[in-house]
């Protein structure tokens, strides 16, 4: 079957058809944090509609939000504020005549790969998106683990410091300290940048004590780093490690894996997920 995998990230629309384990035909639009609903949902549809072809049999849509994942309802979508309450299954399914499922964004980048990446040799794993904020996905015995409205998984909003987990271990850290966007920080520290290497050091020491949140409460087999801020990983990889080394349980350390994605598209890949898995409980 051939899916339409949507992701509606911090600031694009990524949209790709998924034919076996590959995307094609991928598109992507801006997504304006300041327009209404109705202009929102009408650019989503428009860019599904272009990308959408007569052999897609299901459309799969990750979304920053609260996500009722029976009813496909989204509540509070983080980057589109007009969106309080939108019923987006009911409006794209008459829009295209499609079953259409959805899900978190975090739980889909998981999802992904845990369906086509790394993670997928795990029963037990994380993934842990790294980019405007910090999004997490659980896999709990080889399943995805929503809890109530897909709200499983927001460490960052646990409290840590003066503040929250997400404005130390997101993009939200680097503009609040160093007045910079994670990705002028990147391209500096590559430069070899005195200020940039410490900025990233300093991530690091924060990421890494996120991490141990999530050793205490889960224990996960292997942690999957992804977003667009693990591309730097080289950058902060050392100070995230001296900040495990305050896990009580040192043992867990050893038989943990921490790897960063190399899956193309893991969070299309998760929301055409989301279609197969229905597909096979006999549900489209």
């Amino acid at each position: 079957m051939d899916i339409l995998g949507v992701d509606i990230g911090g600031t694009t629309i990524n949209v790709g058809t998924i034919q076996g384990n590959s995307i094609k035909n991928e598109a992507q639009i801006s997504v304006d944090s300041t327009a209404t609903a109705d202009v929102t949902l009408k650019n989503l549809i428009q860019i599904i509609r272009q990308n959408l072809s007569s052999k897609v049999d299901a459309i799969g849509v990750g979304v920053p939000a609260v996500v009722d994942p029976v009813n496909g309802i989204v509540y509070d979508v983080q980057n589109i504020p007009a969106w309080k309450e939108i019923p987006l299954k009911k409006i794209l399914e008459k829009e295209f005549n499609l079953p259409v499922f959805i899900n978190n964004d975090a739980n889909c980048f998981a999802l992904g790969e845990f369906t086509y990446g790394e993670a997928k040799k795990y029963a037990n794993v994380i993934g842990l998106s790294l980019g405007t904020g910090v999004g997490m996905g659980i896999i709990i015995n080889r399943a995805l683990y929503n809890g109530v409205l897909c709200g499983a998984g927001e460490i960052g909003m646990l409290p840590y410091k003066d503040s929250i987990i997400e404005n130390y271990a997101g993009s939200f850290f680097f503009s609040q300290h160093y007045n910079s966007t994670a990705k002028d920080v990147a391209t500096n520290a590559r430069k070899g940048q005195k200020l940039a290497l410490e900025a990233f050091k300093e991530y690091g020491k924060h990421l890494g004590e996120t991490l141990i949140y999530i050793l205490y409460l889960f224990a996960p087999e292997a942690i999957i780093l992804g977003g667009s801020i693990s591309k730097a990983y080289p950058y902060f990889k050392d100070s995230m490690f001296e900040s495990l080394n305050s896990f009580a349980y040192q043992k867990q350390i050893e038989n943990l894996v921490i790897e960063v994605s190399t899956t193309k598209g893991s969070a299309i890949l998760g929301a055409a997920s989301l279609c197969i898995q229905k597909s096979n409980n006999n549900t489209i």
